[in-house]
């Protein structure tokens, strides 16, 4: 197991880049909101301990995991200068295919929309087979993986500064 051995709560600043300036969009799914909340916090409060302002940091809510994709496309129509787009969802492993048809939607159109977008958006969707696995990863013993979401996006508005920048020394 890839989080077995590794607390994903833990990064250090010192070889972040200065995110003080950074703006983020978070799109987070209503179903399961215990675990999505879970990440929100670990999401959040990364992003403020990394320097971003509070007014940066834009949350909308869509029903369910699938519907992240509409809203992050949204969010990058209209909301002005986002640096990246978080999506967090949680899909837990039922009795039926729907777990496999939401799972590959998703990541499908997460990607998609990284194609075809300027502004990096990063995947923050647990995909697990149940709920304590969820629970370990929104906050439990395996730390939280909005927290690595966050700064992922941090690294990636960032690179996207630097790309877009006109002196482009050290990219």
């Amino acid at each position: 197991m890839a989080t077995e051995n590794k607390n994903l709560s833990e990064y250090d600043k010192n070889q972040l880049p200065n995110a003080s300036a950074f703006r983020f969009g978070i799109v987070v799914s209503e179903w399961n909101d215990k675990i999505t909340n879970g990440l929100f916090n670990g999401a959040e409060s990364a992003l403020l301990d990394c320097g971003v302002l509070p007014e940066n940091i834009i949350r909308w809510n869509v029903p369910g995991s699938f519907e992240l994709i509409y809203g992050a496309k949204l969010m990058l129509e209209k909301v002005e200068k986002l640096d990246a787009v978080i999506t967090i969802g949680s899909v837990i492993k039922g009795e039926t295919m729907h777990f496999e048809f939401v799972c590959e939607g998703v990541t499908q159109g997460i990607k998609d929309l990284n194609i075809q977008s300027d502004v990096p958006v990063i995947f923050c969707v647990l995909t697990d087979n149940n709920e304590q696995q969820s629970i370990d990863r929104s906050g439990g013993k395996h730390g939280n993986k909005g927290t690595e979401a966050a700064i992922a996006a941090i690294k990636m508005a960032e690179l996207r500064r630097k790309a877009f920048a006109k002196n482009k020394i050290g990219f």
